[in-house]
């Protein structure tokens, strides 16, 4: 049939045609080759498009910054999408909108950040260590950077993870002191440990008195700020400026705030103003910007002498530090700076400091300049944390109620053979300085909450890590409590601590007895029971072995148990971060 061929030969040559048509319409509408990504200047960070780098997420560091937050490639797509067109073709019926830039994972540079190095406590030999020694320590920086290493989807540097500031993170209702002469009320439980049968677990809770907000002396703040370009990321500067507004927004009428920035050199970007006038102190923090170096000794210099010019006996005098890295211009020398804060710290200034970022966060420095300058330090990494730490806990950050706390606990060697205080590395005494009251410890803030726990093996317990003495029944008779009553203790627990502008400590003591050690875990109160959750996690964190036949699903599930009252949700969130640890620990081994 000559006419069906032809027919048939006409329509594939129809076809055809179209097709070269099409085609070389698209050879028409090609653009074209995409050059490679430039690495933009630090200057551009603040180019990148809303969204780049989110809050409470990983990839503000150094190295995330050298990488473009928006490809090329993906601003040619933009272009095409606007236009209506992509290679040609039309995108009116394309089915998924095209998203308007196509950002890169977060990249963490490891070993950058710097943290302080401690191992952790060892195991001490009751008959030859008695006396236990250590500060009290109401940071709560190494909980916020864990949470932020966890969301974002790995494991944090194991000298991070400092146990007693993850217990002390969390708000828990101990029993409240009634006096305000005698600022603190001392709780201890003997508990048994639940990742080791024979070990018990001596919690001591310690709650501050609080002071009601009508009661609270006035405040003398100098906000120091560093500007340096390093600042620019969203989860830098622009999260301090929203955390300060919200500080603003606690700020009463006859409260004092300056505003000292440092970058290549140290400005004052608000004098010294009233707190009624709220609007000037907002539209100064607004109006930070980030460029240039480090000048971060030169703006300490320059805040304390604001703090001083100002200064009432009276009235709180802190200077409260943001930074996210290393001072590199001017006073740069830790030991120099530590001296210097120090020295103001005599004064009556105390220092506290925010940190924030990924990639060159040095909280190793900003551990001991906080510690130096009678301050706390938190590490603020999304806004409902710069909430916490600058709105919700400002009263129990700015107001102290004791200065130079320390804790000593004397175990009885015939009850408890071993002992190992959990956490508090960095904040260990030696045990003439308990009474020394030239050394420095920490302070507490109104209504302040401090945990420790030790972990004991009794004696007779067949899981002993330190192998008996020789003469150890000759040591025993040496050790005998002296006087009746005192053989059923099983430790003796001391706080010391000065009041606010006193030179001369305090002291309140307390026996910790046998006979009220509970048989079971599940008798003891949920606040105790939360804190073991967490101090179990964090160790877990560390890998320490003494943990590891405890997993983190028992570690979980102790932890929802005692979750009790959590209006914040801060409790629910450990939980999910415990379950994300467990999630990356088994992806890790596969």
């Amino acid at each position: 049939m000559p006419h069906v061929r032809n027919m048939r030969r006409s329509r594939v040559m129809a076809a055809l045609s179209v097709l070269l048509l099409f085609l070389g319409a698209c050879a028409q509408n090609t653009e074209a080759p995409v050059p490679p990504a430039k690495t933009p200047s630090p200057s551009s960070a603040n180019s990148l498009p809303a969204g780049s780098v989110l809050l409470g997420q990983p990839g503000a560091s150094s190295a995330a910054r050298s990488s473009p937050a928006t490809p090329m490639a993906s601003d040619s797509l933009r272009r095409e999408r606007e236009t209506g067109r992509l290679g040609g073709a039309s995108l009116s019926h394309y089915p998924y909108p095209l998203p308007p830039y196509y950002p890169r994972p977060p990249i963490l540079t490891p070993g950058v950040d710097r943290f302080p190095d401690k191992e952790p406590t060892s195991v001490l030999s009751t008959a030859e260590h008695p006396v236990s020694t250590f500060s009290v320590d109401v940071d709560t920086a190494s909980y916020a950077f864990v949470r932020r290493s966890l969301t974002g989807g790995r494991m944090p540097p194991r000298e991070s993870v400092r146990v007693e500031e993850l217990i002390n993170y969390f708000p828990y209702t101990y029993p409240t002191p009634q006096d305000r002469a005698r600022p603190f009320r001392v709780t201890t439980t003997v508990i048994p440990s639940p990742w080791s049968a024979e070990n018990q677990l001596l919690h001591i809770a310690i709650r501050g008195y609080d002071i009601a907000r009508a009661e609270h002396p006035r405040a003398n703040v100098v906000l120091l700020v560093d500007t340096s370009g390093s600042m620019q990321p969203s989860d830098r500067l622009p999260l301090l400026q929203q955390g300060f507004r919200l500080f603003a927004q606690q700020l009463r009428d006859d409260d004092r705030v300056a505003i000292v920035t440092y970058a290549g050199q140290a400005q004052t970007a608000l004098d010294p103003t009233a707190g009624r006038d709220k609007h000037k102190i907002i539209e100064a923090i607004d109006n930070l910007r980030a460029a240039g170096s480090t000048a971060g000794g030169e703006g300490l210099q320059r805040a304390y002498a604001l703090a001083e010019r100002h200064f009432e006996k009276q009235a709180v005098n802190r200077v409260i530090l943001a930074t996210d890295g290393d001072f590199n211009v001017g006073i740069t020398d830790p030991k120099e700076l530590e001296r210097f804060i120090v020295g103001k710290r005599k004064t009556g200034i105390y220092l506290s400091i925010f940190g924030v970022g990924v990639g060159n966060l040095n909280d190793a420095l900003m551990q001991r300049l906080a510690q130096a300058g009678n301050g706390n330090a938190a590490y603020i990494d999304s806004l409902l944390e710069a909430r916490k730490a600058m709105s919700e806990e400002m009263s129990s950050t700015m107001f102290p109620i004791a200065d130079d706390v320390k804790i000593q606990v004397e175990f009885n060697p015939t009850r408890v053979a071993e002992y190992r205080l959990i956490g508090y590395e960095t904040r260990m005494l030696r045990r003439e300085d308990f009474n020394d009251d030239k050394v420095d410890a920490g302070d507490i803030g109104a209504g302040h909450t401090v945990t420790a726990i030790y972990e004991i093996t009794p004696v007779g317990a067949k899981q002993s890590h330190i192998d008996p003495l020789r003469y150890q029944s000759e040591r025993r008779e040496l050790y005998a409590p002296s006087a009746v009553g005192r053989a059923d203790e099983l430790a003796f627990v001391k706080l010391r601590y000065k009041m606010p502008g006193e030179t001369t400590s305090r002291l309140i003591e307390q026996p910790v007895r046998s006979a009220d050690a509970l048989a079971k875990i599940d008798s003891a109160p949920a606040e105790q029971r939360f804190a073991i959750a967490v101090a179990a996690f964090g160790q877990r964190l560390r890998g320490e072995s003494a943990l590891d036949s405890y997993t983190y699903a028992s570690i979980a599930d102790l932890a929802n148990a005692a979750r009790g009252p959590d209006p914040e949700g801060y409790r629910a969130e450990l939980v999910r971060l415990i379950r994300m640890a467990e999630t990356i620990g088994a992806v890790a081994q596969r």
